[in-house]
């Protein structure tokens, strides 16, 4: 059965305008989830799920396939990343391809590389799960958290309180890069955060969330640092 890499890069970003063909580190950030992909060698097919024209040139240069565009429904503000998936896995269907595998990929993850994503289907492959999630620790014990009452702080868990940092159990969270996901388990749950899910845990230094130019410059830092560049 096959394995297909889904890049998801739709061309209406609004907080950082272009985003996903802006230049990172010398190249368009699209291409390190592209080059990724490619060079891991374990996909049947990698290909951009966008509904621009740009993106689509782009993503074609670097070496992934945009055999159709996004519908409008797909690519307004309120599509989910579930909804685009199914999209290309239905019209992939339509076309007479079935994927058992499937990775999406996002297009503003240039920490992701060709061993994270080969690993992390051999991983799924050789489990139970149905999805996997690369996730990252909370710098901070949530169980720690504060909030405002009353124009004063408290703790949102008192019992915490007096409890040593290394006694509270860890929290992840979403490192937001890729998924990998059995399609038939997808398509019957129609959601990627459900079911049996398996983690993939990284680093703090290569994860970063780029929702401003400030995350962005800070994306490069450490894209640097890792690399040596």
């Amino acid at each position: 059965m096959k394995t297909i890499a889904i890049i998801t890069a739709r061309g209406g970003s609004k907080r950082i305008p272009r985003k996903n063909i802006k230049e990172f580190c010398g190249k368009p950030i699209l291409a390190y989830s592209i080059e990724a992909a490619v060079a891991s060698g374990i996909f049947d097919t990698v290909m951009v799920s966008t509904d621009d024209k740009e993106i689509a040139e782009a993503a074609g240069r670097y070496g992934a396939q945009v055999p159709f565009f996004r519908s409008e429904a797909a690519s307004n503000d309120y599509a989910t990343t579930n909804d685009v998936l199914l999209e290309v896995l239905d019209e992939y269907e339509k076309r007479g391809e079935r994927f058992e595998t499937a990775c999406c990929i996002y297009p503003t993850a240039p920490f992701v590389t060709a061993q994270k994503l080969i690993n992390a289907v051999e991983q799924l492959k050789t489990s139970d799960a149905d999805t996997l999630i690369p996730v990252v620790a909370f710098s901070y014990p949530p169980q720690r958290a504060m909030i405002v009452e009353n124009g004063r702080l408290v703790f949102e868990y008192p019992q915490y309180l007096d409890s040593r940092s290394q006694d509270l159990t860890p929290h992840y969270h979403d490192a937001g890069q890729f998924y990998v996901f059995r399609t038939e388990a997808f398509r019957k749950n129609r959601k990627l955060m459900v079911g049996n899910i398996l983690p993939m845990i990284v680093s703090e230094l290569e994860v970063q969330d780029i929702d401003s130019q400030t995350d962005w410059e800070v994306a490069e830092m450490k894209y640097r640092l890792l690399n040596s560049i």
